[in-house]
């Protein structure tokens, strides 16, 4: 006989089905089962001398304290049973089949019940953060299947994450390019390296490091205020500069005057790539605004739309000022500026009414391992 025997090591229900399906494969007389699968219960086991069917030695066997030990051994598993998401070497699809059989072989089968031991399985780092919008997709949440089901999805959110340090791409809504930056520098205004919309697919010189005063890991919300753009092939920032001429009157006075370069094309705040250990005065804090109607507080994730503005910190006197102009960063079908015989559609900072041309789509390149 190859069947294996009951010892207490697997949910009493789950054995005698699996034992009735034997004997069928096997054509086992009906006569000869009961006293067969009386037979393969390990000894260690007290059975009553009388057991009239297959159903009461399944009954006789819950009644057993090996059975108790099982039900707790399996819900101290669950309770220390933790999500770890495939980009983290993870794997979903078996995370949920050992829960499943975790709260099958613990006989847990209450749905409010089993969203804590899902709610505890999740990562800790940002227990806080990430609780909310589980609680929120569970809320109505009545059977198992649709248990699983929400968690798929929450787990599809968890992975779309934007995080401090990871890689993004900005793809123009508008003509669907991607904000770029290259080895060539303008001929006019800063003479910083230039930024442009590019390619319609994200390649090396548009993809952007994301980070922000936050710790190395931390969820990026869109009420974060300092979150800045890197060129990951430069390593140069996303940002606005300004210079100071040198002004000589009749009176034979000298002061500075600041001013923000313009770009190639127009009177808007030039863009460009900012090396900040060369450009002294320079902005590279961005804010990120959500593109659509509402009060967006929750975090960045991969494909929102949004628009993304920077302040100006000085005025044209060089004063420091706490509530400076607010640009927002914008392209357009038709603004194409030449350099060394290479046309380049313009990017540039205004302050005018938003609109199509102001929307960007974030989308994650590489999420930096956060949980």
């Amino acid at each position: 006989m190859d069947f294996p025997k009951y010892d207490g090591n697997i949910h009493p229900n789950e054995w005698i089905n699996d034992i009735k399906r034997y004997f069928k494969l096997k054509n086992t007389k009906i006569s000869d089962r009961l006293s067969i699968a009386i037979s393969l219960v390990d000894p260690i086991i007290s059975l009553p001398s009388e057991i009239g069917s297959l159903d009461k030695l399944c009954n006789v066997l819950k009644e057993d304290i090996s059975f108790t030990v099982f039900k707790n051994t399996n819900k101290r598993m669950l309770q220390s049973l933790k999500y770890v998401p495939e980009n983290k070497g993870g794997n979903t699809s078996k995370f949920i089949s050992k829960f499943r059989k975790l709260c099958y072989n613990a006989e847990i089968n209450d749905i409010e019940e089993q969203k804590k031991y899902l709610y505890k399985s999740l990562p800790m780092n940002h227990f806080d953060s990430i609780s909310i919008e589980f609680y929120k997709k569970m809320k109505n949440v009545d059977s198992t299947n649709k248990l699983i089901k929400e968690f798929e999805d929450f787990a599809i959110y968890l992975s779309n994450l934007i995080v401090n340090e990871s890689i993004v791409a900005l793809k123009h809504v508008a003509t669907g390019k991607y904000l770029s930056s290259e080895n060539f520098y303008y001929k006019t205004g800063s003479k910083s390296q230039l930024v442009f919309v590019g390619s319609k697919e994200p390649v090396s010189n548009s993809l952007w490091r994301i980070k922000s005063n936050k710790e190395l890991n931390e969820l990026i919300s869109y009420t974060d205020t300092f979150i800045t753009l890197q060129h990951d092939k430069s390593k140069k920032f996303l940002g606005i500069n300004y210079g100071k001429s040198y002004y000589n009157h009749n009176d034979r006075s000298f002061y500075y005057k600041s001013f923000y370069h313009t770009s190639p094309l127009n009177n808007h705040s030039e863009v460009s790539c900012i090396n900040t250990s060369n450009h002294g005065y320079c902005v590279k804090d961005w804010e990120f605004n959500h593109a659509k109607v509402g009060n967006h507080q929750e975090f960045i994730k991969s494909n929102d739309i949004i628009n993304l503005s920077i302040k100006k910190e000085h005025d044209n006197n060089g004063n420091t000022t706490t509530n400076g102009q607010v640009e927002f960063l914008r392209s357009s079908h038709d603004v194409r500026f030449t350099i060394e015989n290479d046309a380049f559609q313009e990017v540039h900072c205004h302050n005018e009414k938003l609109g199509g041309n102001d929307e960007w789509c974030i989308e994650l390149i590489k999420q930096y391992n956060w949980i």
